[in-house]
């Protein structure tokens, strides 16, 4: 078996010799600065427009991402992926991955299956190689990965929901498997009182006044089945591919993943991005489709119902390294009391029965007052 490269081989491997643009992106992302420079001067304009909520001054920052844009990677057989374990309700290979060690500085690869695009993450050293400009989207949740393992590593936990701000406190809405949350998420913003705060990773921490909630700056990515029963994002599909896509049963166009990004500035206004904000409430919808009843909210106990911190509750994922530079493992257990305990004053609430998007958007002020 050949060795495996140092990383300072693999770097050059990666960036192969290009030419980095002069100019850099800057990101002011709460109290963090990230850099971010290419070799394409296209890619960092998508950045800028993608981020442009965002985007600050120059300023010296606390770490540094470089995207190559170039084709997909090959390393040669002496780098031996290894398959990254989907979550439940997920099928089919995603992402693999490769652990390096050189020396006492700890180092993985990642590779994304289905595009080739291959990323190296360690405590100095952050790339992403390959066709950046057709895979965008990674690019940008690796940068946001970066933010991520930032607030992690400050004693954040992450969730997988979605954030609102209204009347400057914050709520947290999950969801299990299609509940819906980005949808609700975005009928509540047709309030212009309320600002979106995150689509799907939001994180929080107690401290000594109350549970903050903060957002990264990832928008919404949602699907048509969202889209075409929503009168604000309907022009996101030309109009007689909606007339197909409604012409569908109701649970195949649900499903139906299609994936498009919703420039929330853009289609509700300027300056309806929030950052952080204390957490007011949680809401989880653990309604069905199939159901006849009406929708019911009630306020629980999170303590005793562990079935619903299971939606609340979010692996890291593969790029997670710790302050000491550890990356996480494949199937760790999550810390379930880290949790409770960030949520230990924070009203938290079940949606149960049918479907009703309509009757919580009504019902904000209950939930949050």
């Amino acid at each position: 078996m050949s060795k495996t490269p140092d990383l300072n081989t693999l770097v050059a491997a990666l960036v192969d010799g290009a030419q980095l643009q002069q100019r850099a992106l800057t990101l002011t992302l709460g109290q963090c600065t990230l850099r971010v420079r290419s070799n394409s001067r296209e890619l960092l304009e998508r950045l800028a427009h993608y981020f442009a909520h965002v985007v600050g001054p120059d300023a010296e920052a606390d770490m540094e991402v470089i995207a190559i844009e170039r084709d997909a990677p090959e390393l040669g057989p002496a780098i031996e992926f290894v398959d990254w374990q989907r979550e439940p309700g997920k099928s089919g290979r995603k992402d693999s991955y490769c652990d390096l060690s050189d020396g006492h500085k700890h180092a993985r690869l990642l590779r994304k299956v289905r595009t080739g695009m291959v990323f190296l993450q360690s405590e100095t050293q952050r790339i992403a190689a390959g066709p950046c400009l057709h895979n965008d989207n990674q690019v940008i949740n690796f940068i946001n990965v970066q933010y991520m393992n930032w607030l992690l590593q400050r004693g954040w936990q992450i969730c997988h929901a979605a954030g609102l701000v209204y009347h400057g406190r914050a709520l947290a809405i999950a969801a299990f498997s299609g509940g819906g949350k980005s949808t609700l998420m975005l009928h509540m913003l047709e309030n212009p009182a309320i600002n979106y705060l995150t689509n799907d990773r939001l994180f929080i921490k107690k401290d000594a006044a109350a549970t903050q909630a903060a957002g990264i700056p990832k928008l919404p990515r949602i699907n048509p089945g969202t889209i075409v029963h929503n009168p604000r994002l309907q022009p996101l599909i030309p109009a007689q591919q909606r007339e197909a896509l409604l012409a569908l049963p109701g649970e195949e166009l649900w499903q139906l993943e299609q994936k498009y990004d919703v420039l929330i500035e853009q289609h509700y206004g300027p300056g309806r991005i929030s950052a952080e904000a204390p957490l007011a409430a949680f809401l989880v919808l653990n309604w069905q489709r199939d159901s006849d009843q009406p929708v019911r909210l009630q306020r629980v106990d999170i303590a005793a119902r562990r079935d619903l911190l299971a939606a609340i509750m979010k692996s890291p994922g593969p790029f997670y390294q710790d302050a000491d530079g550890r990356f996480s493992q494949d199937g760790s257990p999550l810390d379930e009391q880290a949790y409770l305990d960030a949520l230990d004053s924070v009203a938290v609430y079940e949606a149960s029965g049918g479907i009703d998007f309509e009757s919580l958007v009504q019902r904000v002020d209950e939930l949050i007052g």
